[in-house]
């Protein structure tokens, strides 16, 4: 039924409906449950495995019941944050929200290619801003309750990108005091210029200037909020290694990879393949886990790295894994698998 509407349409009806289900008692009946640390083993550690399977791990000084993450990008707002804890994911992550509400770009912008299990979006950071989306984060039990949801920001597409460090600062003071972890944005493909922040002297001077603002918060609030990049797949070896190289000199806590690809050569000629936008799903994983690779090679354990993009399976969870991920994170494999990726998933990483 879903696949009969408007990719942008399901998703909206989709998000509803879970957000409804929750309210009245019957997410159980979509998904396993909010995931729960297991009980404590010996003194701070944690058992190895839960009842439900569960595997607890320590990343970024959090305690995580699982390894499974839900990407940004699903839940731009944070207005379905309790329904998709349902699912049982070990953390979630919401956004991309901007300073100011923004409309996104023209409709229709989501395109489905199921033949490769694929998504083509060019949504352009629509959200409902900051102020509104911290309200819809005060208001879920998920963070009420200790679960681990990052907060993605980005910058608003009027912003000239020589002033881009004013929206991403901006937007750090605002989550800050309610993020489990921050995750900074600069590699969607569908906010003109925004990949330029990627680039080593740009990049230098945003993550100084955040690194700098998020100490002062941590002294204001009180605690430590880890800092986590995300970056795009479509970035050679020397540009992976000299991002590296600025996640240590500023102290960065984790690195994300991967964004969407502005390459569309794996769906050549399938309807909807000539669409502007990211692309998504299976076609980007073999670029995404290159990524990480690179990264983990850098890096060696003094970054967490969570590995995204072309998880489909329990299989694809493991092969992130392999090539040097710390955690994982789905959205495009929920849409072709539904809520049985998730549980597939946790199950795959339980010994990894």
């Amino acid at each position: 039924m879903l696949f009969s509407l408007d990719a942008e349409r399901a998703h909206h009806l989709t998000l509803r409906g879970l957000r409804m289900a929750e309210r009245i008692g019957l997410a159980g009946l979509i998904g396993p449950g909010r995931a729960k640390l297991p009980a404590a083993g010996e003194p701070g550690q944690f058992s190895s495995l839960d009842a439900n399977g569960e595997q607890a791990v320590e990343l970024l000084g959090l305690h995580l019941p699982n390894r499974v993450g839900l990407a940004a990008g699903l839940d731009k707002d944070g207005a379905c944050i309790d329904g998709l804890a349902a699912l049982g994911f070990g953390f979630i992550e919401i956004g991309t929200v901007t300073p100011k509400p923004q409309p996104g770009n023209p409709q229709p912008r989501m395109f489905r290619l199921p033949q490769a299990q694929t998504l083509i979006n060019r949504l352009g950071f629509n959200n409902v801003g900051v102020d509104a989306f911290v309200a819809n984060v005060r208001a879920s039990r998920f963070a009420a309750e200790g679960g681990v949801l990052g907060l993605n920001i980005g910058k608003n597409a009027t912003t000239p990108i020589e002033q881009a460090a004013d929206d991403y600062l901006h937007c750090l003071e605002k989550v800050y005091p309610y993020a489990s972890y921050v995750t900074v944005n600069i590699s969607s493909p569908n906010t003109k210029n925004l990949r330029q922040l990627q680039d080593e002297q740009a990049l230098d001077t945003l993550l100084g200037a955040l690194r700098d603002k998020s100490l002062r918060l941590a002294d204001e609030n009180k605690k430590q909020v880890p800092m986590v990049l995300k970056i795009a797949p479509d970035l050679d070896a020397e540009q992976v290694k000299a991002i590296a190289a600025l996640l240590l000199r500023h102290k960065i806590d984790g690195v994300i990879a991967t964004n969407t690809t502005i390459s569309h050569e794996a769906v050549a000629g399938l309807r909807h393949s000539e669409e502007a936008g990211g692309l998504s799903g299976a076609p980007v994983r073999e670029k995404s886990d290159a990524v990480v690779r690179g990264l983990r090679a850098e890096l060696g354990k003094a970054v967490a790295i969570v590995g995204t993009g072309g998880i489909l399976s329990g299989a694809d969870a493991q092969a992130k894994r392999r090539a040097g991920a710390d955690l994982v994170q789905v959205y495009t494999g929920l849409i072709y698998r539904g809520p049985a990726l998730v549980t597939e998933c946790v199950k795959a990483l339980r010994v990894s």
